[in-house]
C-alpha cells in the first residue's frame, strides 16, 4: 500500500495556480524529506495531503492517501498525525491552559482542550500516560502550555496524534524556534518515531534529514522536479537548483550539510 500517491495534481486560488503537475508516490517503510525554498509549494502541499484544499477537477488527476481516493476527515486525522506551525501556535494561543497530559488526552477527540462531555476509558488514560512515557516527558505531564518551551509543546502535540497509532506522521519544518540543543533532542525523538511510522519530513532545512530517512523529493516553482532515493537525490547540482543557489552539499555521519560555493 502507499501511503501517498499523487498523479498529475493541479491547485489553484483564485484561478491561480500555485501546485502544478504534481506527482509524488510515497510507499509504505519509506521515510521521506520533502525539501524546497520559502513560497515553493511546501505548505500547500500539506494543506493538499491533509484534504486541507483539493486537486482542480478540470485536470486528469489521481489523489490516493493510504490508498483511498474517498475518506472523513476525522480518519484521515487518525491515520495520518499532521504536526504543523499553525497547529502549535493555535495550542499556544487557545489551549494554554491545558496541561501535557491533557494536549495528549485531547487527540481523541481532536479537540483543543477536555470537555465535561467527552467520556474517556481507564484504557484511554493509561493509553495517555504510556505515550508520555514513550516520549520521556513524564516531567511535563502537569506543566501548562503557557510555560512550556517550544519543544515541550511540540513534543506534546506529537503525543496527541500518537493517540491513534498513526500510520505517518507528515512534520512541517519541525524545529523552527528550537535552539541547537532542542533541535538534536527533537531529531532523535524523530529517529524514535520512524520506527513505529513513516516519517515525510517537509523542510528547508538539509541539516534536518537523519538517518532513517531514504527518499527525498524536492519541491521548486510549484511542483515536484525530482525524486527518489536519497543517495540518488542529494547532490550539490540538484539543491542548487532547487534553491536558486551556487550550493556543495558535505556529510558526515549520515548527516548533511551544506556550504555556499
Amino acid at each position: 500500500m502507499n501511503i501517498i500517491d499523487f498523479e498529475n495534481i493541479h491547485v489553484s486560488y483564485d484561478d491561480k495556480l500555485i501546485l502544478k503537475e504534481l506527482n509524488l508516490k510515497i510507499e509504505d517503510n519509506q521515510h521521506w524529506a520533502i525539501l524546497g525554498a520559502n513560497g515553493s509549494g511546501k505548505s500547500t502541499l500539506i494543506k493538499l495531503i491533509s484534504s486541507q484544499i483539493h486537486p482542480r477537477q478540470n485536470y486528469p488527476h489521481k489523489k490516493l492517501i493510504l490508498g483511498k481516493e474517498r475518506y472523513s476527515l476525522f480518519d484521515l486525522r487518525k491515520a495520518m498525525g499532521i504536526i504543523t506551525n499553525d497547529l502549535h501556535n493555535y495550542f499556544y494561543d487557545q489551549g494554554n491552559f491545558l496541561t501535557a497530559y491533557e494536549v495528549v488526552l485531547s487527540g481523541y477527540y481532536s479537540s483543543i482542550g477536555i470537555f465535561e462531555h467527552q467520556d474517556f476509558t481507564q484504557e484511554q488514560h493509561d493509553k495517555a500516560n504510556e505515550i508520555l512515557e514513550y516520549l520521556e516527558i513524564t516531567d511535563l505531564r502537569d506543566k501548562i502550555v503557557a510555560k512550556m518551551s517550544t519543544g515541550q509543546l511540540r513534543k506534546c502535540i506529537i503525543g496527541r496524534a500518537l493517540i491513534h497509532e498513526p500510520k505517518a506522521f507528515i512534520l512541517d519544518e519541525p524545529t523552527v524556534g528550537l535552539d541547537i540543543k532542542a533541535q538534536l533532542n527533537f531529531i532523535k525523538l524523530l529517529r524514535k518515531l520512524s520506527q513505529k511510522a513513516n516519517i515525510i519530513l517537509v523542510t528547508h532545512h538539509l541539516e534536518e534529514i537523519f538517518e532513517e530517512i531514504s527518499h527525498v523529493a524536492l519541491i521548486k516553482d510549484q511542483t515536484i522536479f525530482k525524486q527518489g532515493k536519497k543517495e540518488d537525490i542529494l547532490n550539490s547540482e540538484n539543491i542548487s537548483d532547487t534553491f536558486g543557489l551556487k550550493l556543495k552539499i558535505n556529510s558526515s555521519n549520515n548527516r548533511y550539510f551544506i556550504e555556499e560555493v
